[in-house]
């Protein structure tokens, strides 16, 4: 309750209106629809505001001048290069002394070891950032893959996003990250963005506020600085910024409503820091191609000023098309300054900046002052993350500890919390009467069986067929054929492209799926970026459910959904086809659920004798293979098949296969009926250890 005892507060604080719905709060778990943002609020704290001043004032009396201006700069280090590499940026922190570094591709490993090099050589301690929107493996392999923000924009409860959050965070301490680049709090309210889309948690403004606070909140409650994205907003551009200017057109009040409103609300409870986009808004700076990361009335009079904000401004990456194309190397930066930016993210050239920068001081256009302020924010931000007391990282149990069950708990309620339900025609989810239905499933996309498919052979006896998503049509028409003799079918469709206009989603397979629901009961169940739902004519289909990501989670808890495994509890955060913003049917939980040990707290590591005995018991030709399946308040949280069917090792055990257990019945009823008497009382198997006869 932790983190909504923490928004009631923050209510209560910032609104007089809240007070009287806040008792009600708690249980309904509102998205502050209520709540009203205050204009030139400049009294807003920030995480680092008020760090200890003897440290930072130590720190910074410690540095001339020129390394004041190198403490503003941050640059890029992948961790995937060999200790030549390694030595080069090395040396390159000594000779001029920047202040922090973005970590790209590589390992964890492979960067806690350039870590504690790099700090170990630092004349200041490096502030460490990285691109982790959905975790370290955005940027880094061997961790736990957190989904993209659309599918989180779906969850109706934000203490799951919350939760996330904070094992971020663990995860970015452990390998000594100080910055996240996250979240994104982009508005994604135009379909064809190439470049936010999937990674913003919707069309809703208000949805996007109350998603990015949990996300954020998460993160900062454990010393990690959030960093809110892009400013002043990228959610509606059909360009990239990576590769050219994207122009936004909007007024000023469209400007305010929709996109800085996120902004707003993030600010408000206290932000950590703020990555200016490169965006051309001629209504908020007509200079011709001025790049809002470059412009003094963006990030100095409205971020600053008008909104309050007292966090660090970072440049988006200064060598992306959008703001490099117009201007060299130095004159970019030394603009990005005057503007009011902190912290400079990736310079082309960090000498020639700098040499750009001392000039621009001799001339007047800058001043040391506001060099040394933006300097000591920076010092202040480091001693906020515990820089002053920065100890060596450990390789010790690194890779186990970035994936643990509690990280895998973590994104496992994500993705449950997600999923939802868009069409229930006559109640057909859960699927019933599984003894006089006839059940196929289709898989839609590289033309293998899916883990979705073993998935629903856990409930139910289902005929699975596959094909291509590239298959010809009259590969498509065969199967038709075959599959409209089922009373239901199961149509998954898998795509791995998130990217506009098509989103991997063929016309062939969208014809085939509205052919096929003219012949028989379809349930379509879409594994892929929202935006498809658009393409699919939903009118005939019994059941429509989105499960946002193609990833094998989302296919397993789906799967449950169908069969009444887990309630659909998600709503859709984007407009799509003929479902609104926020459409979503609830349904409950009828059967078995199949989970992981940690959601009952139950120890995977003692679950792994149960593994040793089985094999054991294989190898001794006690049995020639077997299954076993452990449950607690209707949740399966151990179930493994293990050999083969005989001895003969032909035919191995799978988890769908079904054994007679007639004589079985005795022992395990009586042995069941001994227990429950024990745990009552009524029976003392010391004392009554008579054998029993069972015939």
């Amino acid at each position: 309750m932790k983190y909504r005892t923490k928004i009631g507060l923050y209510m209560f604080k910032h609104s007089f209106k809240v007070i009287i719905i806040l008792p009600f709060f708690l249980f309904f778990n509102s998205s502050y629809e209520d709540y009203k943002y205050k204009e030139n609020s400049n009294n807003i704290k920030h995480p680092f505001v008020d760090s200890d001043s003897r440290w930072v004032d130590s720190v910074f009396r410690s540095l001339s001048p020129d390394e004041r201006i190198a403490q503003l700069f941050m640059i890029p280090v992948p961790s995937n290069k060999g200790k030549k590499y390694m030595e080069s940026m090395s040396n390159f922190i000594k000779k001029y002394k920047v202040g922090g570094i973005i970590f790209f591709k590589g390992g964890p490993g492979r960067q806690i070891i350039m870590t504690n090099r790099f700090q170990k050589i630092s004349k200041t301690p490096l502030l460490i950032s990285i691109d982790g929107e959905w975790g370290l493996s955005m940027r880094l392999d061997s961790t736990t893959k957190f989904p993209r923000q659309m599918l989180i924009g779906a969850i109706q409860d934000e203490e799951v996003i919350y939760d996330m959050g904070v094992e971020i965070a663990r995860q970015c301490k452990r390998i000594g990250v100080h910055v996240n680049f996250a979240p994104v709090i982009d508005v994604n309210n135009n379909p064809k963005n190439p470049v936010i889309n999937s990674r913003s948690f919707g069309e809703s403004r208000r949805n996007v506020a109350s998603k990015g606070f949990a996300y954020m909140i998460g993160m900062q409650d454990n010393r990690v600085i959030a960093t809110a994205k892009h400013f002043p907003g990228h959610g509606d551009t059909d360009t990239d910024s990576h590769k050219t200017l994207p122009i936004i057109t909007h007024s000023r009040n469209r400007l305010d409503s929709i996109e800085i409103y996120p902004f707003k609300h993030l600010i408000d409870a206290g932000l950590g820091a703020i990555m200016i986009a490169h965006l051309y808004i001629p209504e908020l700076d007509s200079t011709k191609n001025q790049a809002s990361s470059l412009s003094k009335n963006i990030v100095t009079d409205i971020l600053k000023k008008q909104l309050g904000f007292k966090g660090l401004v970072f440049t988006d990456a200064l060598g992306m098309s959008g703001v490099s194309m117009y201007y060299p190397t130095g004159v970019t930066e030394v603009k990005a300054l005057k503007a009011g930016v902190d912290v400079l993210l990736m310079s082309k050239s960090v000498p020639i900046a700098i040499a750009e920068i001392k000039k621009a001081i001799k001339l007047g256009e800058l001043s040391q002052k506001d060099i040394d302020e933006k300097c000591k924010k920076i010092l202040q931000a480091k001693y906020w993350v515990g820089l002053h007391k920065f100890k060596p990282l450990s390789l010790k149990n690194l890779y186990k500890e970035l994936n643990s069950p509690n990280a895998k708990m973590v994104k496992r309620r994500i993705v449950e919390s997600s999923i939802t339900l868009l069409k229930n025609k006559n109640n057909i989810l859960p699927i019933k009467k599984l003894d006089s239905v006839k059940i196929a499933s289709l898989s839609i996309g590289r033309g293998g069986y899916t883990r979705f498919q073993t998935n629903l052979s856990l409930y139910a006896n289902v005929k699975h067929f596959v094909i291509s998503r590239n298959a010809a049509p009259s590969a498509y028409q065969n199967i038709l054929k075959r599959i409209s003799k089922y009373d239901i079918v199961i149509v998954g469709v898998h795509s791995w492209s998130r990217r506009p206009p098509n989103f991997g989603v063929t016309q062939v397979a969208v014809n085939f799926v509205e052919q096929l629901s003219k012949r028989t009961k379809v349930i379509l169940d879409i594994f892929a970026n929202p935006y498809s739902i658009e393409k699919f004519n939903s009118d005939d289909l019994h059941g429509l459910i989105m499960s946002y990501e193609n990833i094998r989670l989302s296919q397993e808890l789906s799967a449950q959904l169908i069969f009444g495994g887990i309630p659909a509890r998600g709503k859709l955060p984007i407009s799509a086809g003929k479902f609104p913003v926020y459409s979503g049917l609830f349904d409950e939980k009828i059967r078995l659920k199949y989970s992981i040990p940690k959601e009952l707290n139950i120890d995977e590591i003692k679950l792994k004798t149960i593994d040793t005995i089985v094999m054991n018991g294989i190898k001794e030709r006690a049995m020639p293979g077997c299954q076993i399946i452990a449950m607690k308040d209707g949740i399966v949280f151990y179930h493994k098949a293990f050999g083969h069917h005989t001895y003969k090792k032909k035919v191995p055990v799978e988890l769908d296969h079904i054994y007679d257990l007639a004589s079985v019945t005795k022992i395990a009823a009586t042995t069941l009926s001994i227990m429950k008497l024990s745990d009552e009382g009524s029976f003392d198997i010391k004392k009554n250890s008579r054998p029993i006869c069972l015939i």
